[in-house]
């Protein structure tokens, strides 16, 4: 099954990786933030927690992705998303946490239009359940649709869902000006 019920350990798994991270990005001035579906409890989700680790000067990015090299991850380039920079696994050497707990994982710069979009859309539908229960509704309609398949699974959700998701970060913004602003 593409999306499943919500999972109370997905929040733990995001801790376990996180304090995995923070372990080698120790002394830089970043913040990790747990982002996507996985992050909103109560909502269902494919079962991959999303990470961006947030950076503010442009130097500490090298320096970033030494440090994530170190432990077996590799520059994926931005895929198209400015300001948002992929980092993967390499199959390397074996990692009893990174390896276990299926994510996907950005380095972003603080001003980043899409890192501000994944905030603002997190912390509306943590706010409102309505607004999470017609997002879950949605995704369930766009799994049975794409028949759990996940390439169109994304297809159909880009179709499909910005609008809504658009509808939710614009009345974020409008309900309160610094939603969604990094607070170092």
């Amino acid at each position: 099954m593409l999306i499943v019920d919500y999972k109370t350990d997905w929040i733990k798994d995001f801790e376990k990786i996180n304090e995995r991270l923070s372990g080698v990005l120790d002394g830089l001035c970043i913040k990790v933030e747990h982002i996507g579906s996985t992050a909103v409890p109560g909502l269902a989700a494919k079962p991959i927690i999303d990470i961006d680790i947030i950076y503010n000067k442009v130097a500490d990015f090298e320096i970033i992705e030494n440090r994530l090299g170190s432990i077996e991850y590799f520059h994926n380039g931005n895929q198209g998303v400015e300001g948002r920079d992929v980092f993967k696994r390499n199959g390397g050497q074996e990692d009893a946490i990174l390896d276990k707990l299926t994510h996907h994982l950005y380095v972003c710069r603080f001003d980043c239009a899409e890192l501000h979009r994944h905030l603002l859309f997190r912390d509306q539908l943590r706010k409102y359940e309505v607004a999470r229960k017609f997002y879950q509704h949605l995704k369930y309609e766009i799994a049975r649709e794409a028949n759990n398949d996940r390439k169109r699974y994304a297809a159909i959700k880009e179709l499909k869902a910005s609008s809504f998701i658009n509808y939710i970060i614009e009345s974020a913004r409008i309900e309160s000006p610094t939603l969604g602003k990094i607070d170092y």
